[in-house]
């Protein structure tokens, strides 16, 4: 059963060009793992400086193998000064 997650990310206003440099390289490098079906990145038009990731896993597993890649260790060591706020993360099963 496929999983999907959204993560919601709030970025400081005067670090907007090197998050979004980070989050580029996250989402190249996740689109490359396996089980990855989709990981996309928007940025919201009306709030600056909020961005989320849409993303669809084959399973569980795969995703749990995504949260311990080495990718996303550094992504998280990295993005965290960038911050405004903590990020909010959805985890759920297509219902319709």
């Amino acid at each position: 059963m496929n999983v999907y997650l959204s993560a919601i990310i709030h970025i400081k206003e005067n670090s907007l060009m090197d998050a979004i440099e980070l989050l580029k390289k996250l989402v190249i490098e996740t689109r490359k793992e396996k089980g990855c079906l989709q990981y996309d990145l928007y940025e919201d038009i009306r709030n600056k400086g909020l961005f989320f990731i849409h993303e669809i896993w084959e399973s569980n597993d795969d995703l749990q193998l995504h949260q311990v890649s080495d990718h996303m260790m550094k992504f998280r060591e990295n993005i965290a000064a960038f911050l405004e706020k903590p990020n909010i993360v959805y985890v759920g099963n297509k219902l319709f």
